[in-house]
């Protein structure tokens, strides 16, 4: 039997009318019935799109020409917008943007929880929507056809990068750089085997990665470590797994002496990390995210207080400093290791860090049996419906609870509210200007009654 041959695309753009926008950012039209999704487009703009795939129960198409747009609608800042894949927002206000992401989370609590806080509480804003980005994999690859090394994200919904010399939403130590790292790329023997560069900045030091697939040669070193030289960039390699990252220029004193830093300067705080650790990437919502998180939670010097997922102790320090005996439980071991490192380093001893699954039942482990009077809770994408299912074992007054998905914190906190807690307050963070990525961070209090 011959396979059924795929209908063509229209040659030609189709006029549509949207209607409203999708949780991933694209604009909502429909015709004869079906529906269109379409990037680039706003909630009651007029636009021109082509379409770029047809499945048999929508379209998806691109905008081409805005007949009608949007008050909302703006310019760019960044000229490879319309094609990266890095952001989806950038033609939409900021203040629109952020009043998308409350409407995202208010959906998914009331579509998955069937619940709404008491208080929805005021965004929290970045300074700058530009700038702001801490971490990120840049992807490289090498196009024989126009003998040409690519560095970047990659283009909306296909595997190609985008052709940038820039990033505007990156740190501008990193996101400046991108032409001279191509072309010095160019220049390698390596030139078609470096696979990625990650990249990472603390508040004084930034870094690359460059993920090399074979050994380089030592003219290959030497023009990296000139490239490091040239634009004050500290050069790592990865030859094969995480574990292999080292630091070639400068030249390194130790494993200690690999780390980056960002201050709490409200919590008198210095957190180390090494650049594959994982980390907020926008230093100036994190700060006030912990501030808030710590506000909240309202830590008395009696207290005993629990962190899950507690990574380096990016709360959990800052919690420490208020007082009380604070717990931090990470299921990776290294960070474990590197938040009982930034507790040493900042004269911290009312604080425990300890490694647990975090899939699973812990209320046994010893650190567990004499209960927490409050407890901060920030998960994985996955969240911790599990979790919530026997956090009320603990006893805890008040949860914290910070999420980078809302669908599982919606989903979360509807197993929280049958258990006996109250959604006292919520509301969004914007970790992420011009992306659909919604941070949030939500208040719960045990039912007296």
């Amino acid at each position: 039997m011959s396979r059924r041959r795929r209908k063509a695309l229209p040659k030609e753009p189709v006029r549509c009318d949207i209607e409203s926008l999708s949780h991933d950012g694209r604009g909502i039209a429909r015709q004869d019935g079906k529906i269109q999704f379409v990037d680039g487009a706003l909630p009651g703009e007029t636009v021109i799109a082509k379409v770029v795939s047809s499945r048999s129960k929508f379209d998806e198409l691109r905008a081409e020409q805005v007949l009608e747009a949007a008050p909302e609608r703006q310019a760019p800042p960044c000229e490879f917008a319309d094609l990266c894949g890095g952001c989806s927002l950038q033609h939409m206000s900021g203040d629109a943007q952020i009043r998308f992401k409350e409407t995202t989370l208010r959906e998914h609590f009331a579509h998955f929880g069937g619940i709404e806080p008491e208080e929805w509480i005021e965004p929290l804003r970045s300074e700058s929507s530009l700038g702001y980005r801490r971490k990120a994999r840049l992807g490289v690859r090498y196009v024989k056809a126009r003998e040409s090394v690519l560095v970047g994200f990659r283009e909306k919904r296909n595997s190609f990068l985008t052709d940038i010399d820039r990033c505007a939403v990156l740190d501008p130590r990193i996101g400046e750089r991108v032409l001279p790292l191509r072309d010095m790329l160019h220049d390698l023997d390596a030139y078609n085997r470096i696979a990625q560069v990650e990249v990472a900045c603390g508040d004084d030091v930034a870094v690359m990665v460059f993920r090399n697939m074979d050994e380089l040669s030592a003219g290959d070193r030497e023009k990296l470590i000139a490239f490091g030289q040239a634009h004050d960039l500290h050069i790592y390699l990865q030859p094969k797994g995480p574990d292999t990252v080292h630091r070639i220029w400068p030249e390194s004193a130790g494993r200690d002496d690999e780390r980056l830093s960002y201050r709490l300067e409200e919590f008198k705080l210095t957190m180390k990390f090494h650049p594959m650790d994982f980390t907020q990437v926008n230093a100036g919502i994190n700060r006030a995210m912990v501030h808030r998180a710590v506000e909240w939670l309202d830590v008395q010097p009696e207290e005993r207080v629990l962190d899950l997922f507690c990574g380096l102790g990016n709360f959990t320090l800052p919690l420490a400093r208020k007082g009380g005996q604070v717990v931090g439980v990470e299921g990776d071991e290294t960070m474990v290791v590197r938040g009982r490192e930034n507790a040493e380093l900042n004269g911290l001893d009312n604080v425990a860090f300890h490694g647990a699954d975090l899939h699973g039942d812990f209320t046994g482990q010893s650190w567990a049996k004499e209960g927490f009077d409050k407890i901060l809770i920030d998960p994985p994408r996955s969240g911790a419906e599990e979790i919530c299912t026997y956090l009320t074992a603990f006893g805890a007054r008040r949860i914290v609870y910070v999420s980078c998905n809302p669908a599982t914190l919606a989903r979360d906190a509807g197993v929280m509210v049958r258990n006996g807690y109250r959604l006292v307050r919520a509301g969004v963070m914007d970790m992420f200007p011009h992306t659909t990525h919604v941070e949030s961070i939500a208040l719960f209090e045990r039912d007296s009654g």
